[in-house]
């Protein structure tokens, strides 16, 4: 939810930082992963500050799926349609806060975009990420009115071709972050002060995520009438 997959890669960045023994990396190597720890300081420090709009953004999701479509599921079956219905359920709740951050995830992908290592695997991977980040960050949130109802139509028995398709979409998204050890060496001393804060907005910033997520998770399953 929000920008999760952001975290989990300033996470990498930060927590796989750990300071290591004395090793002469090369300049480019410092230099990136020194921009890189910055880049996720300012983007974690800008989300916490900033979760307020998160909140509302969802809060407002709520509001209209209830004015529009309360308990369009109800009597829904638990069987596998309803989970990927379910699903795309959660692929709203991402779309509304990748959409509520978009501003943040775009300074940090514009920093992080030209960063170059000498392993190329690390260079290669953090590239995959910033695709999959720029992909989520254009995740649309999909008709679940108009999906929940038809389905509702069918007897509960055919899911929504489209349903079907938001689902594969966003599963296709490929957010995978770099491994921690590529980039651990590269940490220097002036920065340590600098990883210790991110270390701590990292923690405050999953409270907040898994608390937000899982509270409007659920209550929007009950807006729709749909089972957990």
């Amino acid at each position: 939810m929000t920008l999760r997959h952001l975290t989990l890669l300033i996470a990498v960045l930060v927590l796989g930082l750990a300071p290591a023994r004395a090793f002469a990396a090369p300049s480019e190597n410092v230099s990136s992963t020194h921009t890189a720890l910055v880049a996720a300081y300012t983007a974690l420090h800008s989300i916490v500050a900033t979760w307020p709009n998160v909140e509302a953004q969802l809060q407002a999701l709520d509001r209209r799926f209830a004015a529009e479509c309360p308990l369009a599921g109800l009597g829904s079956p638990e069987n596998e349609p309803e989970g990927r219905m379910a699903y795309e359920l959660t692929g709203a709740l991402w779309a509304v806060g990748y959409h509520a951050d978009a501003s943040i995830a775009q300074r940090f992908i514009r920093t992080v975009s030209p960063l170059r290592w000498t392993n190329p695997e690390l260079t290669r991977r953090m590239h995959a990420y910033i695709t999959g980040l720029r992909e989520m960050i254009a995740l649309q949130v999909p008709n679940l009115c108009g999906e929940v109802h038809s389905w509702s139509a069918s007897g509960f028995q055919t899911v929504p071709q489209s349903a079907l398709q938001y689902d594969q979409h966003v599963e296709a998204i490929n957010v995978e972050v770099p491994p921690p050890g590529l980039a651990a060496k590269y940490v220097q001393p002036p920065d340590r002060q600098l990883f210790t804060r991110v270390k701590h907005l990292i923690i405050r910033f999953e409270e907040l995520e898994f608390t937000v997520g899982q509270r409007s998770w659920y209550h929007l399953l009950e807006i729709l009438g749909l089972n957990p």
